[in-house]
């Protein structure tokens, strides 16, 4: 696996792009791998938090960053 797959820029999306994007990427990794998100848009919180607990996947971690991008570390179920 590269390491660019454990990463996904979403900076600039809008909902629901960023949240569509980490499904496709999550479904190439393996179970328990993590995946770093960079997202600005401000529904990224609210529709990452949603999507995890539809889906089973682990929201391991979300900090806010100096550049308006919110990055959030997601555990693959």
């Amino acid at each position: 696996m590269d390491e660019t797959d454990l990463l996904l820029d979403a900076r600039g999306l809008k909902c629901p792009l960023p949240v569509l994007k980490a499904r496709k990427r999550l479904n190439g990794l393996a179970s328990g791998a993590l995946l770093t998100v960079l997202a600005t848009d401000p529904a990224a919180p609210k529709d990452f938090a949603a999507f995890c607990e539809a889906t089973g996947h682990t929201l391991a971690g979300v900090q806010n960053g100096p550049d308006d991008a919110t990055t959030f570390t997601i555990r693959r179920k």
